[in-house]
């Protein structure tokens, strides 16, 4: 049996309704504990983007594997953030029926939603850019 994964999402009304994810000790330490908000929606825009259509249940799984498990998202996360996202018109879902033979609502992303990851990937990278050079600065507070 693996280990008990503590909360992550603490502001979970600004994040979307993210309070089921979770976060291994190490990732949250290394992570500040919260997850900023729009972080969950950039995930499952970039998990539709690379695996194409999937139900709810394979993007969470998905999210977790290329987080090597450092997050856990239960269906109390992942589908607010799929309802949040359709509302917005990022993603759209049909009815289909999954690998096991039930019916299940596959997602993909929408031109405006492809769109909207470049918006995203491009202000995550200034929020990275700019924490590098927080991180790079010197002791003394010399720039």
């Amino acid at each position: 049996m693996g280990a008990e994964k503590p909360e992550v999402f603490h502001a979970a009304a600004r994040a979307g309704g993210a309070e089921g994810a979770r976060m291994a000790p190490a990732a949250q330490a290394a992570a500040g504990a919260p997850m900023l908000q729009g972080t969950l929606d950039l995930m499952v825009l970039k998990t539709l983007e690379t695996m194409g259509p999937q139900h709810g249940y394979g993007i969470a799984r998905r999210i977790e594997q290329t987080s090597e498990n450092a997050l856990s998202l239960n269906q109390g996360t992942i589908y607010p953030a799929l309802l949040r996202l359709r509302q917005r018109g990022w993603i759209r879902a049909e009815w289909g029926t999954s690998d096991n033979g039930r019916r299940a609502r596959f997602y993909s992303l929408t031109r405006t939603g492809k769109a909207q990851i470049e918006k995203e990937t491009e202000s995550w990278e200034r929020v990275a850019a700019t924490m590098a050079r927080f991180l790079a600065a010197p002791a003394g507070g010399e720039p």
